[in-house]
């Protein structure tokens, strides 16, 4: 049957299919999911399941991870090739989470645990459903409007990214350097998800005392410490049905590690102060600017955890990855700082973005933020021009053999400037170029840039 022909039923009501093959769990999960308004279609085997996707409109599928003609890896997988607009669960034996893990790299939503809680299966359930045909729509609006902006195409591949990673339930890593946007990229998640609703919890782990930072993210209760006077809820508790955002997650200290991997690997927590733990319904997405996997290797964060919110990594990229998006974004920051103000927007010269271009930013778009300000300040005729333009000079690292830097310590603010920085770029270019034969792909991971970044680079300084 052809895709069009696929149809719903008469009634408007979502439909699971549950592929398992014991007959009580399927009874259990039928009846369970039927008190939630929700009509029901089963399967016992992969044939049977596959057989079913084809021929009718599914709103999610609840698979079992073992079944007798194969495994529910699979399924996962057919499902994300075949029908990827249909939301995929597992149910996995208790303990067994590295076979989770394997399920939502391959594009599962989310996971449960034998023995079945039907309080987490009906949180799981509710939050797939949510995940309409509108949301596609919605995603799109999302990430069309102003505050992810750019078009090149590392841009456009971040984008593509938010919106798949946005359908899922897996924990996702964000990395990128310091003011690159890590947390704006978590928020587009957070809304344009199933989760959207729910609430958007920021927490920088840097910023909270060792000493305080179990009773910052669990709570406790009262009388469980010195000056416990009354039950606290937790960052943890208070995220509850949305998304936990972990920024400069490499800071936590290794005991907290310990009480992050339960979080993250059974959906518990034991606030201070008490016996039982509870469990939680939020999505774990975790940043920063340091390589994970360097500290893991230090010691100084445990490798079970890296994995556990590693499952799926976002790379923000850096703004002199993508200096031809310097001149929408800077034109976008100074409408934004005008309405702050309340005066026009200045315009921006054409010198001036010559600059702008030609600068690496090493502190990415909340330098750039700053530079724009400080230059709205010092211009007087609604014109920035390339003298409104203060950089600091920065020792360029020595990105090929033979690179030299700027070694100037004073503020320079002219396109001798700029000048100066395409002459050390260009030479270190060549020399890459030279040594590797003018093999540009060798020549870019020599370089430490992408193969676009480069030929964009080439381009600009007119090498070829």
């Amino acid at each position: 049957m052809s895709e069009t022909a696929v149809s719903r039923s008469i009634t408007d009501q979502p439909v699971v299919l549950i592929v398992d093959d014991e007959p009580d769990l399927l009874e259990l999960v039928s009846l369970t999911l039927s008190r939630m308004n929700l009509r029901t279609r089963t399967a016992s085997d992969l044939i049977a399941a596959r057989k079913l996707l084809k021929s009718e409109r599914f709103d999610l599928c609840l698979t079992d991870m073992r079944l007798p003609d194969g495994d529910g890896l699979d399924l996962v997988a057919w499902i994300q090739e075949n029908r990827a607009t249909v939301p995929v669960a597992v149910i996995t034996a208790h303990g067994n989470v590295e076979s989770a893990v394997r399920a939502l790299k391959l594009g599962a939503f989310d996971f449960v645990s034998k023995p079945l809680d039907l309080g987490v299966l009906r949180k799981l359930v509710g939050s797939a459903i949510k995940l309409g045909s509108a949301i596609d729509e919605e995603t799109a609006a999302t990430l069309r409007g102003p505050r992810l902006l750019g078009s090149s195409p590392v841009m456009e591949q971040l984008r593509e990214m938010i919106g798949r990673v946005a359908r899922s339930q897996a924990p996702v890593h964000i990395c990128g350097e310091s003011g690159t946007g890590k947390e704006l990229v978590a928020r587009l998640i957070h809304e344009s998800g199933a989760r959207r609703e729910g609430p958007f919890v920021a927490v920088n782990c840097g910023a909270i005392p060792t000493e305080l930072m179990e009773s910052e993210l669990f709570g406790h209760k009262r009388g469980s410490f010195t000056g416990a006077v009354a039950d606290k809820k937790g960052l943890v508790q208070t995220a509850e049905g949305g998304t936990l955002f972990l920024d400069e997650v490499g800071d936590l200290p290794l005991h907290m590690q310990v009480k992050l991997l339960r979080v993250v690997q059974e959906k518990t927590m034991r606030p201070v102060g008490e016996a039982r733990e509870e469990t939680v319904d939020v999505r774990i997405l975790s940043a920063t600017h340091r390589s994970l996997a360097d500290l893991v290797a230090q010691g100084l964060f445990r490798e079970d955890l890296f994995y556990r919110i590693n499952v799926i990594e976002l790379r923000v990229p850096a703004l002199r990855e993508r200096s031809t998006d310097i001149a929408e974004m800077a034109e976008a920051i100074l409408q934004r700082l005008a309405r702050r103000a309340n005066t026009p927007s200045p315009e921006l010269a054409a010198d001036a973005i010559q600059v702008l271009e030609g600068y690496p930013f090493p502190g990415n778009v909340r330098e750039l933020e700053n530079v724009l300000e400080r230059a709205m300040t010092l211009s007087t005729a609604g014109v920035i021009t390339a003298e409104h333009i203060r950089l600091r000079a920065t020792a360029r690292p020595a990105v090929a053999e033979g690179a030299a830097g700027v070694t100037t310590g004073s503020v320079v603010g002219n396109t001798a400037l700029g000048s100066q920085l395409e002459t050390i770029e260009r030479d270190a270019i060549l020399k890459a170029l030279e040594k590797t034969r003018y093999n540009k792909t060798a020549a870019a991971k020599l370089l430490g840039m992408s193969f676009r970044a480069l030929r964009y680079r080439i381009k600009k300084l007119g090498i070829e």
